[in-house]
Parts: C-alpha cells; structure tokens; sequence
C-alpha cells in the first residue's frame, strides 16, 4: 500500500508588530489613531480552540487604508484563558498588517508606535520565527 503524506506551508504574508504597553486595548487605539491619523474600530473578537475543547476569545480592531488593499489588525496577546503567541508573553499587542506595506511606511508605523510615552517598545516581529504562528491565521 502507497502512502501519501501531504506537507502544506502556512502563508505568512502578512507583517507583525509586537507592542508592549499597559494601557487597554481601546485606550491604546485611541492613541494609535491620534498618532497615525488611523480609524481602528473593534471588531468581532478572534477566537482561538484550545486542544482540551476550552475556547480562549482575544479582542480584535481593524484600519483598512481607504483606496487601499491594507488592512491593520490590532490583536490582544492575552485571551480569556491563554495568549495567542504563548511564547511572547511579554507582549501585550500585535498589530498585523496584511497584504502590501512598503518598508518607508512600516517605520513610520514603528516610529510612531515608539512615539506614544505609553508604548513601552514597538518592533516588528518575524512570524515565520514563532511557534505558534498558526493562531495568526484567520
């Protein structure tokens, strides 16, 4: 009998910001929005299965560029019961931003992020180094 093993690669084209702050997420996006003249709104929370039935819920926001194919996700790392990158547990926040930024921009993103006196460190995150870079898939 043949056997057949099928090998699939995630598709990581997005780019990830870890933010530490002790700020709240609505908080934090206020200050975000003021400083990058963004509009993050709340969206539905992204939930994540746990392997023992358990579900953990993380809050979500979303900024899509208007005329634009960029979208921004600001996602809490602390759920109701576990992190979404376990083994980034000093990060409070990733921002994730799908489909095409230039590099110009993300630092103009990491500088303003660094900007806020709230904003302990902003730094770009590479997902394809994470364990758990699956959760980030939605």
């Amino acid at each position: 009998m043949n056997r057949l093993i099928l090998k699939y690669e995630l598709d990581l084209d997005f780019v990830l910001i870890a933010v530490t702050s002790s700020l709240k997420d609505y908080t934090l996006c206020y200050k975000i929005n003021k400083q990058l003249n963004t509009n993050f709104h709340r969206i539905e929370e992204l939930s994540l299965y746990l392997k023992n039935s358990i579900s953990s819920f993380f809050s979500r926001y979303f900024y899509q560029i208007p005329n634009s194919d960029t979208e921004f996700y600001l996602l809490a790392n602390k759920g109701s019961e576990t992190y979404l990158i376990p083994e980034m547990k000093q990060v409070d926040y990733f921002i994730l931003i799908k489909n095409f930024i230039d590099q110009e921009d993300l630092n103009y993103i990491i500088d303003g992020l660094n900007k806020l006196q709230e904003v302990v460190v902003a730094a770009e995150v590479d997902p394809e180094k994470l364990k758990s870079k699956e959760n980030l898939i939605f």
